[in-house]
């Protein structure tokens, strides 16, 4: 599959996510990279909201985002970051929440997990569901209508993907899940493993680090690790995949379209072609985001009119 020519232009510079020597990256040089982002100017403006609160979610960090002054209530989208569970933030991520808040007109709430290694799995996973819980629990603190849905990219679409089947199995009804790039197989065997392992901004290797780094010692089978392992699917939310083309995660996450498809869950696979992991999160390179984003405000907005 050829490279769309804003993604060629990328992997001629950054042909490699972290484009560092694995055995070098011990726990004091991941921290130092952390406080790093040289895409920043990328990821989109910081447009000015009239609400931007910082609070917790039983003591999980949150940043509560909403692009209109009114106290109405709204649906709220939990969104997760992505970072290989390792790196990101809700700070690096600030223009994306704020983004999906204007996009969408709901409330928007953006978490703060902990980060491996110092944090493996499943803390990650468990920070997730404890803000999905929470957000059902006080509907009022978050101005919810009642109408909640996640959205995850990368590391923070698994871990969407897996506060979705926490969430059936709790008798909590989410509106709806959108996973981006998401990673849902630890395996790290399918086709496009092998045709995109070098040179397309997440290498194989790359991606197998950071598994090694989260999931430690942990059965690779493991739904909360690996979703794609869920003995079944049926009755989760209504799902939005978006994929990459040239991508080594594209394979599980069209594989997880299909089989949610295929257990009666309403799910649309959207493939981005010659699209690059991580387009999602940088508008300013990628005119590709934006119609990714555009399409995903759509669809959000959709399951809620459905689920009103």
């Amino acid at each position: 599959m050829p490279l769309h020519p804003q993604a060629r232009e990328y992997v001629a510079l950054h042909p490699s996510d972290l484009d560092t020597d694995l055995a070098t990256l011990d726990l004091a040089k991941i921290q130092e990279m952390r406080g790093q982002d040289t895409l920043a100017a990328q990821r989109g403006p910081l447009t000015r909201l009239p609400f931007v609160r910082d609070e917790t979610a039983e003591g999980v960090p949150i940043r509560i985002y909403r692009a209109d002054r009114g106290d109405d209530r709204l649906p709220v989208v939990v969104y997760f970051h992505g970072g290989g569970w390792v790196f990101g933030s809700v700070k690096r991520n600030d223009a994306l929440g704020r983004d999906l808040a204007i996009r969408t007109g709901a409330v928007v709430v953006s978490v703060d997990y902990r980060l491996a290694p110092e944090h493996p799995f499943p803390a990650a996973a468990d920070d997730a569901w404890t803000v999905v819980r929470d957000i059902f629990a006080r509907p009022a603190f978050y101005q919810s209508d009642g109408a909640v849905a996640v959205l995850g990219d990368s590391a923070g679409g698994n871990l969407a993907a897996v506060a979705a089947w926490q969430a059936r199995d709790a008798g909590l009804r989410l509106a709806h899940q959108v996973l981006v790039c998401p990673v849902l197989d630890a395996a790290m065997d399918t086709a496009s493993y092998r045709e995109f392992a070098k040179g397309f901004g997440l290498d194989a290797e790359e991606m197998a680090w950071f598994v090694a780094r989260y999931a430690g010692g942990a059965d690779p089978a493991d739904p909360r690790l690996s979703p794609l392992r869920l003995p079944s699917p049926a009755g989760l939310a209504s799902a939005t995949v978006v994929t990459a083309g040239c991508d080594v995660l594209r394979d599980e996450a069209e594989a997880y379209g299909r089989r949610l498809a295929g257990a009666g869950v309403p799910a649309e696979v959207l493939r981005f072609d010659g699209a690059v992991h991580g387009f999602f999160g940088l508008p300013g390179l990628f005119d590709q985001a934006i119609e990714a984003r555009e399409h995903v405000a759509a669809r959000l907005r959709q399951a809620w009119e459905e689920a009103s």
